[in-house]
This record gives C-alpha cells, sequence and structure tokens, in this order.
C-alpha cells in the first residue's frame, strides 16, 4: 500500500475532524509507514481507530450545554470533570488535555485485546511497537479482526484469550492533538470505578517504562486502588462507597481465588519438575487444577448471591488469561510498600517509582517484591 493510498484510507469518513486532529493524522501516518509494510494493515487499523476516536471527541463543556444530551450522561460527565479535578490537586497527577471531552463511540468497548501463552507456561507472548515497546497484547479496534488473530495464534498452538478493554492511555504523547477522551464505554461505571479507571489511566502519563507491561501496569494500579481508596472515603456519597465495598469485596475474593491458581500452575509447568519431561502428566494435572478453580469459583459465585460479572472471564480461562490478570496485580503490593515508605506523599512516591525505573527490569522487581515482603512481615 503506498502513503498516499493508505493517507486517503484514514482521512476518509473523518470529514468532522477538527484541524487539531488533521495535523497530526499525516505525522502519525508517516510514522505508521515508516516501521515497514510487514504489518501495515495493523499499523492501519490502529492509527484509524484512534483517529476516528478523536474525531468523535467534543469538549465536555459542550455536552453538558447540550440540549439533547440525556441528563444522565450530563451528570456523569460533572462527575468526571470532579474526579480529574481532584486527581490533580490530591494525588498530583497530570493536568493536561486528557479527559476534557467525551465521545460516544456506539460500541461496548473502544479496544479488544489478543494475549496468547504456550500450553505450558504463563509467559506471554510479546509484540514489539514504534513507541510501547515490547508488550504481551495486541489490540484491536474491531473484535471482528481481533478474533480472527485469535484463530490464527490457536492454528499455531497458542493458548489464546480476548477480552474488550474500556480505556486505553495514548501515554500523554496526544495531549497537544486533544489528549485521551471520555468515552461511553466507560463513564457510566460506578463512581468509584469511574475513579479508579481514571487514576489509572492517568498514571500511565506520570511513567511508562518500555519493555515492561507488569511494572507498567502494576503501578498504575496501585495509583488507582490509593487514589480510589481517597476519593471514596473523602469525596463520594454513602451511597457509592457501599456499592464499592461490595464490589471490590467481590474482585479482592476472584483475584486471591486467582492467584492461588496461578501459583498452582506455575508449580505444575517449572521447568526442573519431574512433570515437565512427562507431557501427558502435566497435562493431567493441569486439567485438574483448572477443574477445583472454576468449582472454587462457582462456591464463591454462591456465595455472592449468584453475582455473574467474572463468568465470562472464567469461562475462556487459561494460561493466556492468567497471564495477562498477573501484569495487573504481580508488583502491586511492592508499590504500595513504597507509597508508605515515601510517607504517602504523592510527589515523592513518583519521583521514588522514576528512579526505580532507572534499574534493570530484574533489580526493579526484586526490590518491589523485597519492599512487598518486608511490609507484611513488618
Amino acid at each position: 500500500m503506498t502513503f498516499w493510498r493508505f493517507f486517503n484510507e484514514v482521512m476518509g469518513g473523518l470529514t468532522h475532524a477538527t484541524p487539531r486532529v488533521l495535523r497530526w493524522v499525516g505525522v502519525l501516518a508517516l510514522g505508521t509507514m515508516l516501521v515497514g509494510c510487514a504489518d501495515t494493515r495493523y499499523y492501519w487499523q490502529s492509527l484509524s481507530g484512534h483517529v476516528k476516536l478523536m474525531a468523535a471527541a467534543r469538549p465536555v463543556d459542550d455536552w453538558l450545554t447540550d440540549q439533547t444530551a440525556p441528563p444522565t450522561l450530563k451528570q456523569r460527565l460533572e462527575l468526571a470533570r470532579h474526579l480529574r479535578q481532584f486527581a490533580v490537586a490530591e494525588l498530583k497527577l497530570p493536568d493536561n488535555a486528557s479527559y476534557q471531552r467525551f465521545a460516544d463511540l456506539q460500541r461496548r468497548f473502544v479496544v479488544w485485546n489478543v494475549v496468547a501463552a504456550p500450553a505450558d507456561s504463563l509467559a506471554l507472548k510479546t509484540w514489539c511497537f514504534p513507541v510501547a515497546g515490547c508488550v504481551g497484547y495486541r489490540g484491536y479496534f474491531d473484535e471482528a479482526d481481533a478474533q480472527a488473530m485469535a484463530a490464527s495464534l490457536r492454528a499455531e498452538g497458542w493458548e489464546v484469550s480476548v477480552y474488550g478493554v474500556p480505556a486505553y492511555s495514548t501515554l500523554g504523547w496526544m495531549n497537544w492533538a486533544g489528549g485521551d477522551p471520555l468515552l461511553n464505554t466507560f463513564v457510566s461505571y460506578p463512581d468509584g470505578e469511574l475513579a479508579r479507571l481514571m487514576f489509572h489511566e492517568l498514571a500511565h502519563q506520570v511513567l511508562y517504562v518500555a519493555d515492561d507491561t507488569a511494572f507498567n501496569e502494576s503501578f498504575a494500579t496501585a495509583v488507582e486502588r490509593l487514589g480510589g481508596e481517597l476519593w471514596l472515603a473523602h469525596q463520594a456519597t454513602p451511597a457509592a462507597q457501599r456499592a464499592y465495598r461490595d464490589l471490590d469485596q467481590r474482585r479482592q475474593q476472584f483475584r486471591e481465588l486467582t492467584r492461588a491458581t496461578r501459583r498452582e500452575l506455575a508449580q505444575i509447568y517449572m521447568k526442573n519438575s519431574p512433570l515437565a519431561h512427562t507431557s501427558s502428566a502435566q497435562l493431567a494435572i493441569k486439567v485438574e487444577a483448572m477443574r477445583e478453580f472454576r468449582a472454587r469459583y462457582a462456591a464463591l459465585k454462591q456465595s455472592w448471591g449468584g453475582y455473574s460479572g467474572y463468568d465470562p472471564w472464567v469461562a475462556q480461562a487459561n494460561n493466556a488469561a492468567f497471564g495477562a490478570q498477573a501484569a495487573y496485580d504481580e508488583l502491586v503490593p511492592g508499590f504500595l510498600a513504597l507509597f508508605e515508605r515515601e510517607g504517602r506523599d504523592w510527589p515523592r512516591f513518583y519521583d521514588a517509582v522514576r528512579q526505580l525505573s532507572q534499574r534493570p527490569a530484574h533489580e526493579r522487581s526484586g526490590l518491589l517484591k523485597q519492599w512487598a515482603l518486608e511490609q507484611h512481615l513488618g
């Protein structure tokens, strides 16, 4: 595909794009083409999907004064504006263009991620990109494209999981072009969940380390937990606090169940285990571990009164799903411990994380695990 054909296809359908959007379309399109033609179609869908998202976004003020906008939407946008102000004033997160606009994408998720892992490991397959570095997932703006990629990977022998993503961060790179917008895919979340999601995505703009998904996601998850708890304690209504407690209790119980299962699977897959040389025996024990996981989940679900929010995840749980989940909570206890070590002072905490990020990957993960253990024993 030639650059100009590529450029024209991206521009197609952007008749309502702002001049600011149009200016950076050409820059991004050229950069995408420079990575080579081998994966042009993937980069095209990534670029065009994001450009269309940006073109659909309008300032929050416009929505709030729009007589045709639903009152419920205006209420959620007002809350999002309040959360944005809280993030800057109390959590010392970046004060920039992100989350100052809103777009209704007319779909449930903004992207669908594909993750893959071998049949005998929780280590995710990685893909490398020009800006984000190497990550353990591949995102698509069209679910059909994600499922097609998943089918291709399964044919190669990978265990694969596909999951919808309500929001993603451009890491602050696009703030000059309008920033990351609020989206219909998450703005209606319960108050505490909306707070956590926004704090998580803004944390990615504080720091992002190339080629270390676990470090990046665990850091952002720590910020979302700490920031969410602070907002709920001081700003949320009693009803929002109660709803959050119920939801978070289920979340923590489910995470403990999946952590225990990950530990069990990791033991099964250990290279020095006798099972590593007996594939049939390893497979049998793996199948039993997954059966036990689903049985324990069924009991947990019953204790929740039948709450089924985790059913889709459990239905497709495999090495890829467990591996992806680990990136979001494996190092969180270490970051929480570091926050305490820095006197619960946000700027000091961010500075300490930046300094930590300068160390080699094995050193920073080792320190985080050490600090978590010390706090646990302390």
